[in-house]
């Protein structure tokens, strides 16, 4: 799972499952031993991060929205990596 940013602690990634099971485009979250999956529009798919964590991440979503799609279709049609700036 390629590290596409980070930021604050958090390390956001994406997933390329072969059996297409992840077909809503959407980046994996961690930040310490809490992990959450969330879509473009900044829906929380499973799991959480805490509180301030999980708003860092939905602003971050809501900020990067076309550069994470781009960066969706480039990982699962050719398993080439875009890296996405972080929150300063």
């Amino acid at each position: 799972m390629p590290i596409i940013s980070q930021f604050y602690g958090i390390l956001i990634y994406l997933y390329r499952e072969l059996t297409g099971q992840h077909n809503t485009p959407h980046v994996h979250a961690q930040y310490g031993d809490f992990e959450m999956s969330i879509d473009f529009d900044g829906n929380i798919i499973v799991g959480d991060l805490p509180n301030k964590q999980r708003k860092l991440v939905i602003a971050w979503v809501a900020l990067h929205e076309d550069e994470l799609n781009a960066a969706w279709k480039a990982y699962h049609e050719s398993g080439y990596v875009v890296k996405i700036k972080g929150l300063e």
